[in-house]
């Protein structure tokens, strides 16, 4: 991939940051471009323009709807993941009478971490599930958590820093079986990789982004089980039933409901393809460096696009600044914790020292990935790292 430094990058990039975005695909561009170009009226006016708008944004929930496997009106449109993440959360607190109780597990994304955090300031009981050495939450110590008073759990379907996969079915079960409380997932990365059907899952809840499978950046989506009682937290025009006022983003809706579709249509063959890529590239790195160690559970306990390793005795942020240069996109974590000089919570909370979680490399790749970027991104990774390590010995 290349382009001008008008254009775009500056050279040409191996980009291998996809958990962070991803580009629009050119059937997403296209299908956005009806309500820039003619249907661009008020989805909420009765007139002509109003309806034609009203019509996409029926189709892509539509759209949507077949991913999940739900009825359409138990999806309702937000502007991002983290939207989505807070409105469940906040959303079932704020339904209930009295504070209450929430369960989170410590790895989950900042958006229901620090969420969770806020309302405990607030005078919630907040419980943050511990996680083995892989991120996984043992279906045991949440049943010990439990309580009479317990409203939400809720434990991400995949981990956005390690690719580790909860098992949210099993979970579930354990809720249903100790607790009335409700089951929220952000299923935020696992879409387009994993089954991300509603029923089989068995949650009330679920949170899901349409840049993370090539389409626009800023709408998501919250899947709410029919019945679930749900305080909004955006008040004002009763757009999407009432729980969430405000103008619909109609061409970042129908982005949203084509690349959904189109990535599910296409997740077998193209998870098979990616775990493939991301196997012969941790198998690489390891061959030339022999003590990087990955990070996460191992397939198929982890996202099929994930490659996360740490290297002792390397700072990730200088390394990723040599990828950079390099030509190689990856990042340390979180892209939204990025430029943090301190450990990533996830590596932390599975008990890694944290001078090594310092040296914490995450390499998600996609679908321009070729056989060719995974060679080359091994060269460049054991090179940089090489670099670095010689280095420290010279100083």
């Amino acid at each position: 991939m290349g382009a001008t430094p008008e254009g775009g990058f500056p050279k040409p990039v191996i980009y291998l940051d996809h958990a962070a975005t991803t580009p629009v695909r050119p059937e997403v561009r296209e299908a956005m471009a009806a309500p820039l170009d003619w249907a661009y009226g008020n989805p909420s006016s009765v007139h002509a323009a109003g309806r034609a708008a009203r019509a996409l944004v029926d189709e892509a929930r539509d759209r949507l709807a077949g991913v999940l496997g739900c009825r359409a009106r138990e999806i309702v449109f937000t502007g991002g993941g983290s939207e989505a993440d807070n409105l469940a959360l906040r959303g079932v607190v704020g339904a209930h009478r009295g504070p209450g109780h929430v369960v989170v597990s410590a790895v989950e994304h900042e958006a229901v971490l620090e969420t969770a955090r806020a309302l405990g300031a607030q005078g919630v009981s907040v419980t943050e599930l511990a996680v083995d050495g892989q991120g996984l939450v043992d279906p045991e110590l949440l049943r010990s958590a439990l309580r009479e008073d317990t409203l939400l759990v809720s434990v991400m379907l995949a981990n956005n820093e390690v690719g580790t996969v909860q098992p949210v079915a099993e979970l579930v079960r354990v809720v249903r079986e100790n607790s009335r409380a409700l089951f929220h997932t952000d299923a935020t990365q696992a879409l387009g990789k994993l089954s991300v059907s509603v029923d089989e899952l068995g949650v009330d809840l679920l949170t899901v982004s349409a840049h993370k499978v090539y389409g626009p950046k800023g709408v998501g989506a919250l899947y709410i089980r029919q019945g679930t009682q749900l305080s909004p937290q955006v008040t004002g025009g009763g757009q999407e039933r009432t729980r969430r006022s405000g103008t619909e983003n109609v061409p970042g809706i129908v982005g949203m409901g084509v690349a959904a579709e189109l990535a599910e249509l296409e997740r077998e063959s193209e998870t098979a393809r990616l775990a493939e890529l991301s196997r012969r590239l941790q198998e690489a790195i390891q061959e030339r460096v022999p003590d990087a160690r990955p990070t996460g559970a191992p397939p198929p306990r982890r996202l099929p696009n994930f490659c996360t390793m740490t290297f002792p005795g390397v700072e990730g942020e200088l390394l990723l600044l040599r990828l950079d240069r390099s030509g190689l996109c990856a990042s340390a974590g979180s892209a939204c914790t990025s430029g943090s000089l301190a450990p990533s919570h996830v590596l932390l909370a599975m008990g890694m020292d944290p001078e090594l979680a310092m040296g914490h490399l995450r390499m998600t790749l996609g679908r321009s990935t070729t056989t060719a970027d995974v060679d080359q991104a091994a060269e460049i990774v054991a090179a940089e790292v090489g670099a670095l390590r010689h280095a420290a010995t010279a100083v």
